[in-house]
Order: structure tokens, then sequence, then C-alpha cells
């Protein structure tokens, strides 16, 4: 009897352990032109639903989805894809100086893991500096019950890559504007800021203060390459988390770009059907699966150490499962 407890104890310790490779996952992805054509691409799309629903979040940028239909069709494949998880999504209106080219941010998100509980379209009519963004950041707040960080605040940036210098530091004006309105510090700025290579030299990194205030941290490791040519080497894409509080609900070490060719096989022709980007994407703790796990490890010590009895062991594990398929 307590050998298939200990047995149980240690199953359930480590389905607690590999359930921690789940915890919530925030994204990135500039989708390169997302708009009619690439959605009628049964391929294309076939990609883009597997890549997006590994996410709670995703950011999509460059979506030129100018009949309305595109988007729809990507939340419609991800349903049918995912039935483990809802989908919905959150949009800014079209942006751009140009009425012959504008994009939208799009936020898709699983309605089961995470709520918007507000949105903010940044005016960019800050007096001395009107007009800063080609595409002005679409800013939502969300709540998410499991994670560590509980709420937070999502500011999205497709810089210009003519203007990447001065856009990457009027970041930091919507970040103080966004901190006084929600009166929050559990802010990510997050997307393709063209922070690399020839958009952003590295003698002009010390005029951006997104890169030179020290409570911010740059999540994405420096060289890692974010886009899909072999021809380029490039870190364009990252997440930046404001304060220690927002980095210490990190995952250790998650924040990466997620590299879609190697993982389903394609050749590069057919990833830049898909993009010539790779999505970035970062980790948040889950405070449930971090209690459950602690207390399935204190409790698997103490039987291990005392040598419980079978009734008090069943009893334990009896109430752990309860929790585990709580949550």
């Amino acid at each position: 009897m307590r050998s298939s407890s200990l047995l149980l104890l240690s199953f359930l310790v480590g389905v607690c352990d590999a359930r921690g490779a789940s915890d919530f996952r925030v994204c990135a992805f500039n989708l390169h032109h997302y708009g009619d054509s690439k959605s009628q691409n049964s391929n294309v799309m076939s990609i883009l639903t597997k890549i997006i629903a590994r996410c709670d979040v995703c950011l999509l940028m460059e979506v030129r989805d100018t009949k309305e239909k595109a988007v729809p069709l990507l939340i419609d494949s991800l349903n049918r894809y995912n039935t483990d998880h809802e989908y919905s999504s959150v949009a800014s209106g079209r942006l751009g100086r140009s009425a012959g080219y504008q994009e939208q941010y799009v936020f898709v998100y699983r309605t089961d893991t995470v709520t918007v509980t507000g949105q903010y379209q940044y005016p960019d009519d800050r007096p001395g500096d009107v007009d800063a963004f080609s595409r002005e950041p679409f800013v939502i707040r969300f709540k998410a019950p499991t994670t560590d960080i509980k709420e937070f605040v999502l500011i999205p940036q497709h810089t210009s890559p003519v203007n990447t210098t001065k856009e990457l530091d009027a970041l930091y004006d919507v970040l103080q504007d966004v901190r006084k309105m929600w009166k929050t510090e559990n802010v990510m700025l997050l997307g393709d800021f063209n922070a690399d290579c020839g958009y952003l030299a590295k003698k002009n990194k010390k005029n951006v203060r997104l890169i030179t205030e020290k409570n911010l941290i740059w999540l994405i490791p420096e060289n890692s390459d974010t886009t899909v040519r072999l021809s380029t080497s490039c870190t364009y894409d990252r997440i930046v988390v404001n304060g220690e509080t927002f980095a210490d609900a990190v995952v250790p070490s998650s924040a990466t770009p997620f590299n879609f060719q190697i993982e389903y096989q394609l050749t590069e022709e057919q990833a830049l059907e898909v993009s010539d980007h790779y999505p970035v994407e970062v980790l948040l703790k889950n405070s449930r699966l971090l209690k459950t796990g602690r207390m399935l490890r204190n409790v698997a010590f103490k039987v291990s150490f005392t040598g419980g009895t079978p009734l008090a062991l069943m009893f334990v594990l009896s109430s752990l499962v309860f929790q585990m398929l709580s949550l």
C-alpha cells in the first residue's frame, strides 16, 4: 500500500514539473503583410495556426486586413485547431502616415487564461514631439490570474526602419504615460523594434532611453537571429520588461526566438511564405503550478523521511489530486 502511494506521489510530482513547461506564454510576431492573399494559402495558415496556438497572448504585426476577413479566418483556424482553449482578438485601427500603406496591431489571446481589462491608442501628440511614430502603439492591459504577475500591460511597437532610433526613444515616453494613467509598473514592451544591424547603430544606443534606463530589462539575448533569411542574422524583434518585479515573474532564460523553420521542417522558401521574421516569446511563471509543485515536493520529502502510514498517505494524496484538478 505504502509503495503504491509513494509511486503515485512521484508521478504527481513529475506531472506538475511537466506542466510547468506550459507556463503562460507571451509572443510577438511580425507576419509580413498578413492579409487576404496570405490567409487564402492553406499551407501558410496551417503553420501560422500552429505557431500562434502555442501562445496565451500573441502580438501580431504587419496585419494588412483591408477586407476585415483575414483576422477572423485566423481566429477560426485557431479555435478549430486547439479545442482545449478559446481564442479571440483585439485590434488597433489602421495605422500609418500614408493612406497607401497602413498596418494594424492585433493581439490574439486565449479567453480562458487571460482577460482584456483595458486598451489605449497612444495619441502621438506629445508637445515638441508630435507624430513621433509611423505606427503609434496600441496598448493593452491584461489580467492573467494564474501568473505570478497577475495583471500586466503590453506596449507593442513596429518601428520604421528609417526612424528606429527616434521611435525607440519615444517608446520611453509611452511607458511613462501608461504607468501614470493605469498606475502600474507591470509593463512589457515588445515587437519588431528593428533594433539591430544597420537600423540601430551602436553609436546611437546612448541616445535611446529605452536602452539606457537601468530599470528596463531587455530579455531577448543579443546576437539572437530573429530573421528567417539565411543571408541575414539580426536581433530585430525584442521583449523588454519594466522593473525587477516583472523580471522576477519571468521564467529564467525563456525569452527566445521561435525557429518555426526548424520546428516544422520547412525549407527557407516555405518559411519565407509564412514570414521573414521568427516570433519572439517569453514565459511568465504560473503561480498555481509553482505552489502545487512545492507542496508535492514537501509532502514527498516528509513521506520518504518519516515513513507515513498508508491511510495518512492516501488522505494527503487525495487532497493534492483535488487541488491539481481544480487548477
